[in-house]
């Protein structure tokens, strides 16, 4: 079983009788890599600063290492921060940026430039010590505030949304140096960000908050295929959600009827006869044909007997490797479904006006009880 550097244990925090975080717990490993998740106001940063010790709980308990953090001052905690402003000193060297810390701490000037150097070296701008922060990109800044930050050692790193001033192409290769200096450096990183993508991508486990709370905690695959609610569901990507009700059990299935169309669906939940459901699909679960093509081949039609919905496809939409369907149930149910196809091809396989049918494989759904 893995070390738990921090235990978070029933915290909370408002501002001005507005609630930021409501009676949050968690445990973080040693050395894991764990994304704080969610849209702006959802208490994701305020739980960055209250860790990193610029904010004090109204309420509950924040363990690093088995130590209580209450009254402990930020620079007395083993933790540092990276902020979204990087907040270097623009008159300071990139030497003397990353040296402050260790200055402040009392380190001998002898041992001081051989952690430096080695910092540097970790995020590639050991070359650029006597640069000033003004003379950098974006994405060398940032490196310089990380150097900075794990220079001296902490136990745990925050990182407070530092990509989300670089642009797409710098984002991505930062995202891959990021979780690599993680891997290498073997501490505890906690990211803060509204990016879906940026969380799955270096993420060892991802928090989902929304209003201060928790909503769902997992890997990125149990949070983008097994969502805890609509919440989660609609916030990870696209979805689509359709309404049904149980109308039996049957074995390990259930019996329910979808949209209006009889189907087989299986659920880690229990449900009982009558329940109202949501039945959740991500566009790349569907499977579509056309409706002639269908009932021209006896092994499609029975591949797809179990779930099958009709409808038609309103728009297309090219994306290179794939291209998405807007589609229209009989029941007036608007879907979004992804198709993968041959970019060398001619012509895209379906059209608008196309009569489909709509299934997927059963198990590659997530049933939810209905929220209204």
């Amino acid at each position: 079983m893995a070390n738990k550097v921090i235990k978070i244990s029933d915290i909370s925090k408002s501002y001005d009788g507005d609630i930021a975080v409501k009676k949050l717990s968690l445990s973080v490993d040693d050395g894991e890599f764990l994304t704080l998740l969610g849209p702006s106001g959802c208490g994701k940063t305020t739980m960055l600063r209250l860790l990193g010790g610029f904010e004090e709980c109204d309420g509950g308990e924040i363990f690093l290492d088995g130590k209580p953090m209450t009254g402990i001052e930020p620079e007395n905690r083993p933790v540092n921060t990276v902020f979204q402003s990087y907040a270097l000193f623009p008159h300071m060297s990139v030497y003397d940026n990353v040296a402050f810390g260790l200055k402040i701490a009392g380190i001998p000037a002898s041992e001081i430039a051989g952690e430096v150097k080695k910092a540097l070296k970790l995020v590639r701008l050991d070359e650029m010590g006597q640069r000033m922060p003004g003379e950098l990109s974006g994405g060398q800044q940032q490196r310089v505030a990380i150097a900075r930050a794990i220079v001296n050692k902490p136990r745990v790193l925050l990182l407070d949304e530092p990509m989300s001033a670089l642009d797409y192409r710098l984002r991505k290769e930062m995202q891959k140096e990021l979780k690599e200096l993680q891997r290498t450096l073997g501490i505890t990183f906690i990211l803060v960000t509204h990016d879906q993508e940026e969380a799955f991508t270096m993420s060892d486990r991802v928090v989902v908050m929304n209003k201060g709370c928790i909503e769902q905690i997992g890997t990125p695959r149990e949070i983008y295929e097994d969502p805890s609610n609509l919440y989660v569901a609609r916030f990870v990507g696209e979805i689509n959600i359709l309404d049904g009700i149980i109308t039996g059990k049957n074995g390990c299935s259930f019996n329910a009827e979808v949209e209006g169309v009889p189907v087989s669906v299986k659920s880690k939940r229990d449900f009982s006869e009558g329940d109202k459901v949501h039945v959740l699909l991500r566009p790349e679960d569907f499977r579509v044909e056309v409706m002639h093509e269908v009932k021209d081949d006896p092994e499609l039609a029975e591949k797809f007997a179990k779930a099958l919905l009709k409808g038609t496809v309103e728009h297309t939409y090219y994306k290179g490797a794939t291209y998405d369907l807007d589609i229209t149930l009989d029941d007036g149910k608007k879907i979004l479904v992804s198709e993968f196809f041959d970019e060398d091809a001619e012509t895209l396989y379906f059209h608008a006006g196309d009569r489909v049918a709509v299934g997927w494989f059963e198990g590659w759904e997530v049933v939810l009880p209905h929220e209204g």
